[in-house]
């Protein structure tokens, strides 16, 4: 060992060792370290690896992850405190790989220039001091001089071995200009020096270069949080043990943060089974961390704005700015989003931002220690700004905070229609009106039931409606007639809240029964063929004269609440009917959020009937509505997306059906869009190959399906897939024990599998006469498969006269709503059967020869049926927006103008969307979507 090279390094910061060899990590050749000579000791804690904290869990995925980002130039672990990017970096430096030994260094704070290179001079001789056949690199003894970097540079970009750099707590270097010279050798090295760091805030390395090459992997904390699936291993390691339903609460209230799972696991107390479901960041353990290590940081003006908008579920910049008074509130909450990653922003434009849920309860803690004058005027501030953005349920919530009681009262009788129940809100609950108050206004207490109702507490909300019933015998009639009404609307939403679907229908039924309007008058009917509803027929129409205005009200909420029930037990042509009465009534009224939640599952089940236009113009207004932006309007978003996906299904666009099933996620939750998601999740899963997990899901969903139709549906989808698959037993078997014999959609199917078997007149009679009148009523899809299945007897029969005339009728009935699935789907003969047709004339020419092509193509190209790989992190909403105009020639300023966003903005998704593709540059990010079938 030569005398340069010795170093002095003190293990721990107490026992000096000199010329001791220091190893990076398990597997690593240890080597001396090249410290200046006579200068400080070396801190030998700082040259290894520390030791993960035990129970050490295994995360393979991020591993896999961490590995393949090493394979480029910079990989960067970005993410707030508590995240594990130590313990990941550790695992991972420590397991045994085939590739090169990582140098380490920990960076202290505060560190010099000098200082710093006198660790990574160490660590780098200490790295490549094992490798006998290549010379040592001239590393220099402390910061070095330009000449020396080019030497390095040169040594390193010669070696036949890249040399893995770990640099964890990356954002304490003070002074950046430490670093240049390390950013010299990475883009002068030839691609054998990588870098591999660990950083809370913006690194700070100048990464744009590697940003725009694509040689820049960013590890979040999207993808450091622990699954379900982890955070029940991580119970088991530490012995904790709690029931399953516990998991996915405790997940969702630490939002996978990884040192939050483990102060739960370490806190769990005597009964686990009690405390880690209700574990919670008022613990002072979690409280004292988050101040220490996610609060300081962000500075004075930060935090007050965090806390005084904690009143709040989720805060925009324009509320912000409404309930704190600074004008450069918004700002404050995007740096706070940007920098600490315990805020979280959606992505909207505006973007709502809302605290990690722990992070939530230390700041609401903290807020409550206002004094309570100043408490109330942060809710009355707020309750004013959401009455102004037509949130009546936000306001109300305010309103009571507030003990502004007159406003609570007025906002109730103004915007009951809006407070149906919809989940649960995280802040605490207003307190209960004073006594004196309820007997001036007993509608106050319905507005505090509505309220409780409106955030889940079905036991405080019925305490109070009797509260308000018993200071109600006194009003005199126009008002006992209003009062009548709203109890019944708190009433309706109590039996929502408790699942008894008849409990609903009979509340829904006292609703319609206090509205004033004429005697007589009943649920309206589905529209005819209109491609939205304007005037639903059956609806006897309020005289506007009489002044009526809650007519259109009682309408829309007894009609969502009915069709809800409908859908949800698979009744689907009586949910269709009432969601297009309230529909109608709800835009009339103007009721926003009930239009919203109509609109959306009205879409759906015109998709599902086939009515594919109305059911994309229905969706896409959703979507545009104000009510879906944000986290309150994710179950419409996600029914609005499914039916996207069921029109892009049902004309044989795979890469947009699967694009939209990924942003579907919430409508799954509900039975009766699960029952969808299952059906289009499983016919994708079939297109590309996999079988076998196709019918697992379409299984699984059959045996949990509402409905007999809906049930049909999955039935006839399992079959068809079992009998492409070569098993035609177990589809005859799955027909004769669940099918509906006398449902279109099974004789079609049954028909289906005749015609495969050979047996032709057995097919013709099984097919359903969908020429009959009834026909009209059947799911579009239903229909035109049948048709097509009828001409294809008919050229199987050598009728070729009847053939054509029975395919034109299809395609006339196709044409309008774009179909093509049932065409380029079918049996290899009907290829044939529309190259005749096409040769004999149509009025559907541009049509049908698309249609061949198309055949032609997937027959001469197997990977058009090949299986769809999966991103490991799929790109979001704005993400796939951004990505269909990168294939236009359009700038990212021009692209931002059209979106009306910031540049920088779209910068930002951009290079999350090369990230997630794995490609350098635009075209690359292109080229990788089509593969996927992302555009």
């Amino acid at each position: 060992m030569q005398e340069a090279d010795q170093a002095r390094i003190v293990a721990s910061g107490t026992t000096e060792v000199t010329g001791t060899p220091v190893t990076a990590g398990t597997g690593a050749t240890g080597a001396s370290t090249g410290a200046l000579p006579g200068g400080p000791p070396l801190l030998a804690s700082r040259l290894a690896p520390p030791a993960p904290p035990e129970p050490v869990l295994l995360r393979p995925r991020l591993v896999d992850r961490v590995a393949r980002g090493a394979e480029g130039p910079v990989t960067l672990l970005l993410a707030p405190a508590g995240w594990g990017k130590t313990t990941l970096l550790s695992v991972w430096a420590r397991a045994e790989r085939n590739g090169p030994a990582a140098a380490w260094v920990t960076v202290g704070g505060g560190q010099t220039t000098g200082r710093l290179w006198s660790y990574l001079s160490a660590a780098l001789r200490a790295a490549v001091a094992g490798d006998r056949d290549e010379g040592p690199p001239p590393v220099p003894d402390g910061p070095p001089r330009p000449d020396q970097l080019e030497a390095l540079a040169v040594a390193l970009a010669a070696r036949e071995r890249p040399v893995l750099l770990v640099l964890d707590d990356l954002h304490r270097v003070a002074e950046p200009a430490a670093l240049a010279g390390l950013e010299f050798l990475l883009r002068h090295a030839g691609g054998r020096l990588r870098l591999v760091a660990g950083a809370r805030g913006e690194s700070p390395l100048a990464l744009h270069h590697w940003r725009l090459t694509g040689g820049l992997t960013v590890i979040g904390p999207d993808e450091l949080a622990f699954t379900a699936d982890e955070v029940a291993d991580l119970l088991v390691a530490h012995g904790v043990a709690v029931p399953a339903e516990a998991v996915p609460r405790l997940a969702e209230r630490t939002a996978g943060w990884p040192a939050g799972l483990r102060f739960a696991a370490l806190g769990a107390g005597t009964d686990p089974a009690y405390g880690v479901p209700r574990f919670a960041g008022d613990r002072p353990d979690i409280a004292a961390y988050l101040r220490d290590e996610v609060l300081a940081p962000l500075g004075a003006a930060a935090r007050d704005v965090l806390r005084r908008t904690s009143v709040a579920d989720a805060a925009r910049a324009d509320l912000a700015v409404a309930v704190t008074g600074r004008p450069d509130a918004g700002h404050l909450l995007a740096d706070a989003a940007r920098s600490s990653g315990f805020v979280e922003s959606d992505g909207g434009v505006p973007p709502w931002y809302r605290p990690h849920p722990l992070l939530a309860d230390v700041l609401r803690e903290e807020v409550d220690r206002l004094p309570a004058g100043e408490l109330r005027e942060l809710h009355r501030r707020a309750a004013g700004w959401y009455a102004t953005q037509d949130r009546p349920a936000e306001a109300l919530r305010h309103a009571l905070a507030a003990h502004g009681w007159s406003d609570a009262t007025d906002l109730f009788v103004t915007g009951w229609p809006e407070l149906a129940p919809d989940g649960s809100s995280a802040t605490p609950v207003p307190p209960e009106p004073p006594d004196e108050a309820v007997r001036r206004e007993p509608e106050l207490a319905l507005a505090a039931a509505a309220e409780r109702a409106y955030a889940g507490q079905p036991a405080a909300a019925e305490a109070q409606v009797r509260r308000a019933l018993a200071h109600a015998a006194g009003l005199p009639a126009p008002r006992r007639d209003r009062f009548r009404r709203l109890v019944a609307a708190v009433e309706l939403s109590l039996a929502r809240l408790d699942g008894d679907h008849g409990a609903v229908r009979r509340a829904a039924d006292r609703l319609l029964a206090t509205a004033p309007g004429p005697a007589g008058a009943r649920v309206p009917d589905p529209p005819g063929d209109r491609a939205t509803p304007d005037v639903a027929d059956g609806v006897v129409a309020p005289d506007p004269r009489a002044g009526l205005v809650e007519y259109d009200d009682v309408w829309a909420v007894a009609g969502a609440a009915q069709g809800l029930v409908a859908l949800a037990e698979g009744d689907l042509p009586t949910a269709r009917s009432r969601f297009a009465a309230a529909l109608v009534a709800a835009r009339r009224a103007g009721r926003g959020r009930v239009e919203l939640c109509c609109a959306s599952r009205f879409a759906l089940l015109e998709a599902a009937r086939g009515r594919l236009r109305a059911a994309e113009e229905l969706a896409r207004s959703a979507l545009a509505s104000p009510h879906c932006q944000g986290w309150a309007g994710a179950s419409a978003r996600g029914h609005a997306y499914l039916a996207l996906t069921l029109v892009a299904w049902h004309r044989d666009e795979p890469a947009e059906a699967a694009a939209h099933l990924a942003l579907a996620g919430p409508a799954g939750a509900e039975p009766g869009g699960a029952a969808f998601v299952a059906l289009c999740r499983g016919g994708l899963l079939a297109d590309g190959g996999d079988a076998a997990a196709a019918v697992h899901i379409l299984a699984g969903a059959r045996a949990l399906a509402p409905g007999r139709e809906v049930g049909g549906w999955l039935t006839a989808a399992e079959a068809q897939v079992r009998a492409a698959a070569g098993d035609a037993h177990g589809a005859w078997a799955l027909l004769d024990a669940t099918g509906d014999a006398g449902s279109p959609t099974s004789a079609l199917a049954s028909a289906r599998l005749r015609l495969a078997a050979g047996d032709a007149g057995a097919a013709g009679r099984a097919l359903p006469d969908w020429t009959a009148p009834e026909a009209a009523d059947w799911p579009l899809p239903v229909r035109l498969g049948a048709g097509l299945l009828d001409a294809a007897l008919a050229a199987a029969g050598g009728d070729a006269r009847r053939a054509g005339r029975l395919l034109e009728e299809v395609l006339t009935l196709a044409e309008p709503e774009g179909c093509r699935r049932v065409f380029t789907r079918a049996d290899p003969g009907v290829r044939d059967l529309l190259a005749a047709h096409l040769d004999a004339g149509t009025a559907y020419w541009t049509t049908v020869r698309d249609l061949v092509r198309d055949a032609d193509t997937r027959r001469s190209d197997p990977r058009q049926d090949g299986p769809v790989p999966a991103l490991d992190e799929p790109l979001t909403e704005r993400e796939l927006t951004i990505l269909r105009y990168l294939q236009s020639i359009l700038s990212n300023v021009e692209i931002a103008a059209e979106l009306s966003l910031s540049v920088n903005t779209v910068k930002t998704h951009v290079r999350n969307i090369y990230r997630k593709l794995n490609a350098g540059r635009r075209r690359e990010a292109v080229r990788r979507a089509r593969e996927l079938r992302l555009i």
